[in-house]
């Protein structure tokens, strides 16, 4: 059996308990996400969801004391050297990643330690 996969449908990373917020603060104050309502069967779980593009981004809610992961969504961005001297002006730290060949890319981590990659495909 071969599995077609059609397209990424959502990501989902994870904040504090409590911290939706913050996250909102971030997220849509910042980086001008559009924040979509989650389904009512799921309110009750906490978090936040986003509409970016063609996929979404879910913020689940978990304990986070001592994590760190590498898992990380990746967005591809359009101006990326604009957008990242915006995120910049607004304290945000980034950080360059490993050269990939045709790829601009840099990473910086949210208010939660959760890593994001914004990269641009040169023509």
């Amino acid at each position: 059996m071969n599995i077609v996969i059609k397209r990424l449908d959502h990501i989902q990373i994870c904040i504090p308990i409590g911290a939706e917020d913050e996250a909102r603060a971030f997220y849509t104050g910042v980086l001008g996400f559009a924040e979509i309502e989650k389904p009512e069967t799921l309110k009750a779980n906490g978090g936040l969801w986003y509409k970016i593009g063609d996929i979404e981004l879910h913020i689940g809610v978990e304990n986070r004391e001592g994590y760190r992961s590498k898992s990380h969504p990746a967005f591809e961005v359009e101006n990326i050297e604009a957008v990242r001297r915006y995120l910049e002006e607004k304290g945000v730290v980034t950080q360059d990643e490993k050269n990939i060949p045709g790829v601009i890319r840099f990473s910086f981590h949210d208010p939660f330690r959760n890593r994001i990659e914004f990269l641009e495909k040169q023509q």
